[in-house]
């Protein structure tokens, strides 16, 4: 079964009604990102941190996967597909991906301050005083700015091994996300779909964009490719 690796960013689950964090202004909801989103910002104000990370949690309740995360999971008829996804939230699980790879980790998870970092499943608000079975305070299980990335090498991996790459949802601006795009195999195809691509045809060999939001490019490719239009 051939290799397809999708590479998927926040303008997927805007479909879904998910606001993406920053806006124009470099705000994440009306706070500066260095409050909201790194570790300093979580020990100076762990309260604060675990608000901003609870709200976006409930909000996953009311949003559901659009038909852009449906069409990526109809992928795995025909191809081995797995996603890397910067996305924090499980809307690619619950249209049925089985193989989804969180490069900025899941808001439905909390992870141990304490040195072994436990990760537990973790669905409701996280408060201070939630402690891991060690006894260490837990925190949102997100990647926050500083910090390592560590599924970034097993995506460079899983990127090298592609038969076809789709981008979506995400401009490949904002490293080291973007730098992925460089581990595929010469001669594999790559699928862009975005209104409004900041890249050009000659910018990737072997690269098409398709200017449509998630919701509309992804069916509108995934018939195409399982009807083995793949090029």
């Amino acid at each position: 079964m051939r290799e397809l690796v999708v590479l998927s960013g926040a303008g997927v689950s805007a479909d879904s009604g998910i606001r993406t964090f920053r806006d124009s202004g470099g705000l994440w909801e009306g706070h500066d990102v260095q409050e909201v989103a790194t570790p300093e910002g979580f020990r100076r104000n762990p309260a604060l941190v675990l608000d901003f990370y609870n709200q976006r949690r409930r909000q996953l309740r009311e949003v559901a996967p659009n038909a852009g995360h449906r069409s990526l999971a109809e992928l795995e008829r025909t191809f081995r597909t797995t996603i890397v996804t910067q996305n924090v939230d499980d809307l690619h699980e619950r249209a049925g991906s089985s193989r989804v790879l969180h490069l900025h980790g899941e808001l439905l998870k909390a992870r141990s301050t304490g040195p072994n970092q436990l990760v537990l499943p973790w669905e409701t608000d996280i408060r201070i005083g939630d402690t891991c079975p060690e006894g260490y305070q837990l925190r949102p299980d997100i990647v926050w700015f500083g910090e390592a990335v560590p599924m970034l090498q097993r995506a460079a991996e899983v990127t090298a091994r592609a038969n076809i790459l789709i981008i979506v949802g995400t401009s490949m601006q904002v490293y080291p996300a973007a730098g992925l795009v460089h581990y595929k195999k010469t001669g594999t195809p790559i699928y862009f779909v975005d209104p409004a691509p900041q890249v050009r045809p000659g910018d990737f060999e072997n690269l098409e964009i398709i200017p449509e939001r998630a919701s509309v490019g992804l069916p509108i490719l995934a018939r195409r490719l399982m009807q083995g239009g793949s090029g």
